[in-house]
C-alpha cells in the first residue's frame, strides 16, 4: 500500500523519491520506530521522519506548539486516544489508551446481538455510530433502521435502534476514554494545567465528531473543551505542515537527531 502511494505520489507531481513525515503513536519503542521507518524506506521513500500523533493532531489543530504555556490535546482515531499535554515544542506528559473508534465499533455489534440476537457488521457499526451516536442523552432521540442477520433463524433481520441505547453501548470504552484525560491531566504540572484551565482540552479524530462527547469530557473534567475544526484531518494536516517547513518545526520529530 505504502510503495503504490508513494509511486503514485511521485508520478503525479513528477518527482524522485519523497521526504516522508508518518504519524505514530506515543509512547512507540524504538524497535517499532525502526520498522516503520525501515517499511516506509522501502517502499521508496528518500527520507523518513516520525512525529507522535497526538503532536501532528495539535499542530493540524491549529495550536501553537512551540509557546511556553500549556496546551492539551485529545485525539481519538481508529485504534488509539491519544492525550498529550504539549508545551515548548515537546509533549510534557503522554497516554495511549487501545479504546478508540474501531472499539466503540465492536461495541455495537456486542450489544445488538446481546440484545437483538441479531448479527451486523463493522460498516453497519460504524454508520450507526456515526448517525445516531451519542455521548450523552439527546434533546430529541434519534433513530435508525438497521438489517442484519438473526442468529436464530440464519435470515436477513431488520430492526430498529436508538441513540440511547447506542449510548448505553459505547457508555463503558467512552468512560475509559474520558478516565485516560483525567489521569493525565493528573499528572499535568500545576503551571501548565492553569493554562489548561483558561484555554480548554482540544478534541481530534473521528471520536470527536460523536455527539455530546464535548459537552461529557467537559463534565467529567470541569473544563471547557472545544472540538477542533476539521477533527478528521488534524493528524494529517499536523504532518503536512511540518514537512513544509522541516527547519522550523524539526524539534517535534521523533528521530530529529537524523537530521542534523
Amino acid at each position: 500500500m505504502l510503495k503504490n502511494l508513494i509511486e503514485k505520489i511521485s508520478q503525479k507531481y513528477n518527482i524522485g523519491k519523497p521526504r516522508v513525515v508518518v504519524g505514530v503513536p506515543s509512547g512507540i519503542t524504538e524497535v517499532e520506530e525502526r520498522a516503520v521507518e525501515e517499511s516506509v524506506m522501502h517502499a521508496g521513500a528518500k527520507e523518513v521522519y516520525l512525529m507522535e500523533e497526538p503532536m501532528a493532531a495539535a499542530i493540524g489543530a491549529g495550536l501553537d506548539v512551540a509557546e511556553p504555556n500549556g496546551n492539551i490535546i485529545v485525539d481519538i482515531g481508529g485504534g488509539t486516544t491519544e492525550v498529550a499535554v504539549i508545551s515548548l515544542g515537546g509533549i510534557v506528559i503522554s497516554n495511549s489508551l487501545r479504546t478508540a473508534g474501531d472499539e466503540l465499533d465492536e461495541d455495537i455489534v456486542n450489544y445488538i446481538k446481546r440484545k437483538y440476537n441479531t448479527a451486523i457488521g463493522e460498516t453497519t457499526a460504524e454508520e450507526i455510530k456515526k448517525q445516531i451516536g451519542c455521548a450523552l442523552p439527546l434533546m430529541t432521540e434519534k433513530k435508525m433502521e438497521i438489517r442484519g442477520r438473526d442468529l436464530g433463524t440464519g435470515l436477513p433481520k431488520n430492526i430498529e435502534i436508538t441513540s440511547s441505547e447506542v449510548e448505553e453501548a459505547m457508555e463503558d470504552s467512552i468512560r475509559d476514554i474520558t478516565d485516560v484525560i483525567k489521569a493525565t491531566l493528573e499528572k499535568t504540572p500545576p503551571e501548565l494545567a492553569s493554562d489548561i484551565m483558561e484555554k480548554g482540552i482540544i478534541l481530534a479524530g473521528g471520536g470527536a465528531l460523536i455527539e455530546n462527547i464535548d459537552k461529557l469530557v467537559s463534565e467529567r473534567t470541569g473544563m471547557p473543551v472545544f472540538i477542533a475544526e476539521n477533527p478528521l484531518e488534524c493528524v494529517v494536516k499536523g504532518t503536512g505542515k511540518t514537512l513544509e517547513d522541516l527547519e522550523k518545526l524539526k524539534n517535534v520529530l521523533i528521530n530529529a537527531r537524523k537530521m542534523k
